[in-house]
């Protein structure tokens, strides 16, 4: 009898911590409300100091995105064509320029507020789509929405569209021409040149032109960075 106990018990466990996970609009509400206050309140990262952006987004922010599956969808079907050391280097690189992306936008990122829209969710979803809008003084809303999936270590992000565009299928186009031309090691190098152009710059994006005074503006491009940067969260 004892023995059915620890075994009922040691079943239900998963299933407590499961439940105890907040929900998706709860961890992107959550999680937005700590940047933006990190954001405000940080004199050094008002003041430009990138390193620290960097370390904001590494501990906020990116441990709710799943980069395997993004990196994935971005390679589409050249992912199955690399290796499995080809895979872990561009999840790292691609993972590398995100950062950097991100952390230029959010050293921009002043009087913009973000909303979000209404949520539901069915009991035993395992996608979702977390609906916000950044408003910015002056200018027009711009919606940005999340794709969220249910993994073993609760909601990650794996997609974020800015005004209709798919950071994924983005980058897909991006990523294919550099496959075509140079191959997969061609854009793996691409991706590490990419990151150390932005590091190197301040941060600046590598698109040949001047960070827009606004990101959330633009519209994301393969050259300039993710949609998600365009907002603090994921």
């Amino acid at each position: 009898m004892l023995r059915a106990i620890l075994v009922l018990l040691t079943s239900l466990l998963p299933m407590a911590a499961w439940a105890a996970e907040p929900s998706p609009d709860a961890l992107a509400r959550t999680t937005t409300q700590e940047v933006l206050a990190i954001l405000k309140a940080d004199k050094e990262i008002q003041g430009g100091n990138v390193q620290k952006v960097y370390s904001l987004v590494e501990a906020k922010v990116l441990p709710h995105f799943d980069f395997n599956r993004m990196t994935q969808l971005a390679l589409g079907k050249h992912w199955n064509a690399a290796s499995p050391k080809q895979k872990q280097a561009l999840v790292k690189e691609f993972r590398a320029l995100l950062v950097r992306t991100y952390a230029t936008s959010l050293t921009a990122f002043s009087n913009q507020t973000v909303d979000f829209k209404p949520f539901s969710m069915q009991p035993d979803a395992t996608e979702v789509t977390v609906l916000t809008e950044v408003k910015q003084p002056g200018g027009k809303p711009i919606p940005i929405n999340y794709e969220m999936h249910k993994t073993s270590f609760g909601w990650k992000v794996y997609d974020v569209s800015i005004d209709g565009v798919s950071l994924v299928i983005n980058y897909r186009s991006s990523f294919a021409s550099t496959i075509r031309q140079s191959g997969i090691d061609g854009l793996i190098s691409m991706l590490e040149a990419k990151s150390r152009s932005l590091e190197k710059a301040g941060a600046q994006p590598d698109n040949g032109s001047p960070a827009p005074a606004k990101p959330v503006k633009s519209k994301p491009s393969a050259s300039t960075g993710p949609a998600a940067a365009t907002a603090p969260y994921a």
